[in-house]
């Protein structure tokens, strides 16, 4: 067992080395650039179909408005709360100026995720709509690149069992043990129980459920940030000088940091970033793919807020509680920063925030990440094999919340990655389509509509 995770390290650093932050980045400053910044012009146009996306307005199986709370149920999670915290405690505050970097660009990758999914989806045996990456690699690809679409199926439904279950039930088992006394056991099968019965209903009950969820819990995580950014209004300035500052220039060990260099905080933020809002792994367009619109650009508008809401907004939060605080330098990381951030600011109320959140959060990624398993194990097996996924899913949830996980994270951390590659050599390949597909649609009358 030794032998094969000093291995998985070895090939986890390989995976995550310069190479492939550098192939994500570029890839999404390459789409940004092609598409003529087109998703930072059009920011408020995205919101706008948003809000008339709460309205189903072609084939699909979800609204619009659902496919992007369905999203974001799965990317809203620990690395909002934990990630961002993991961050700053390695690569120090600089760490969360390449995050809003990693999302900026991020924006045109899930644009054009979004596209792709919409554009080459099908409908399986059961009418369903379904979608993402193994799609558009088998239908936009010559066949010779078809075994992408099969490598990305296979890595996308194992790391779904680290990363969108077992990891998310261990994380808010802990931290229900550790401020309420809740047994790991009795949190793990409370969640599988709740889980099962939003399954039941497969993808429009996971869109509902998300739909009502993922705003409350965002709105709610933000309000609560806000108001310790104002207690700490005067901090504030500081803070933002700290992040810009430390973005370029190491950061000396001071109190429990132990001090970062500048490639330290590009690293971490970068691989934390995209940890968050998933930007190039793939996952997201398999629930754009179950839109109901009539336009892949216009689900594409409403893709990219995904990273903007996840990174700019909630991670920003995070990120700013824990450095106006001065908790960074407790030399705590994780949630636990988080928590301590938090419960500096408020006493007795902090801590509530961040075990409230991360149980919500995670409770809604393991809903988003079922979807996406499913569908990546239905691409592999067909439709037959979705009750017996849904079933070792929910079996997962409390094996994961009682187990020790070092493993199952570095296992998972390198399937994440092993995911993106796929999807980003897709991405490029295909790039010269979702240009064409933007240019048509908004030198046309549809934008208007």
């Amino acid at each position: 067992m030794d032998i094969i995770k000093e291995l998985l390290n070895e090939l986890n650093g390989l995976v995550w080395g310069p190479v492939m932050l550098v192939l994500i980045l570029g890839t999404g400053l390459y789409l940004m650039g092609g598409l003529r910044f087109m998703p930072l012009r059009y920011i408020a146009y995205g919101f706008r179909m948003l809000w008339q996306g709460r309205k189903e307005t072609g084939e699909g199986d979800i609204a619009p408005f659902k496919a992007l709370m369905t999203s974001l149920a799965a990317t809203i999670g620990t690395g909002n709360i934990a990630g961002v915290a993991t961050a700053i405690f390695l690569g120090g505050p600089g760490a969360l100026f390449w995050m809003w970097c990693t999302a900026l660009v991020g924006m045109a990758t899930k644009y054009a995720e979004a596209v792709l999914a919409v554009h080459y989806r099908e409908t399986d045996e059961k009418g369903n709509y379904i979608g993402g990456p193994m799609f558009y690699i088998k239908n936009g690809l010559k066949k010779h690149w078809a075994w992408l679409g099969t490598a990305f199926a296979v890595f996308g439904a194992l790391a779904g069992f680290g990363i969108g279950n077992t990891i998310q039930a261990n994380s808010v088992a802990d931290v229900l043990n550790s401020k309420l006394g809740v047994s790991h056991l009795l949190t793990g099968l409370v969640m599988a129980v709740f889980v099962g019965l939003v399954l039941i209903g497969g993808i429009k009950r996971i869109a509902d459920v998300a739909g009502k969820l993922v705003p409350f819990m965002a709105i709610a995580y933000v309000a609560a940030s806000l108001v310790v950014l104002i207690t700490n209004a005067s901090e504030v300035p500081a803070a933002f000088s700290l992040i810009f500052t430390h973005a370029f220039t190491p950061v000396a060990a001071t109190g429990g940091f132990a001090g970062a260099a500048v490639w330290a905080a590009i690293r971490f933020g970068v691989a934390r970033g995209i940890f968050s809002n998933e930007a190039g792994l793939g996952s997201a367009p398999i629930a754009h793919a179950a839109a109901a619109t009539d336009s892949p650009v216009r689900q594409g508008t409403i893709a990219m807020l995904g990273t903007f809401i996840d990174t700019l907004i909630l991670c920003t939060m995070t990120g700013l509680v824990i450095i106006v605080t001065g908790a960074w330098t407790s030399g705590e990381t994780g949630a636990t920063l988080s928590s301590l951030a938090f419960e500096t600011a408020l006493p007795g109320v902090g801590g509530y925030v961040v075990t409230f959140g991360l149980s919500v959060f995670a409770f809604t990624t393991l809903l988003g990440w079922s979807f996406y398993g499913e569908k990546c194990v239905e691409y592999l097996f067909g439709v037959r094999s979705i009750v017996p996924f849904r079933v070792l899913w929910i079996i997962a949830i409390p094996i994961g919340a009682t187990a020790k996980l070092s493993f199952i994270w570095l296992l998972a951390d390198t399937l994440n990655a092993l995911m993106a590659l796929p999807n980003l050599i897709a991405l490029l390949l295909l790039s010269p389509l979702v240009f064409k597909l933007t240019r048509d649609y908004f030198s046309s009358k549809a934008v208007n509509a």
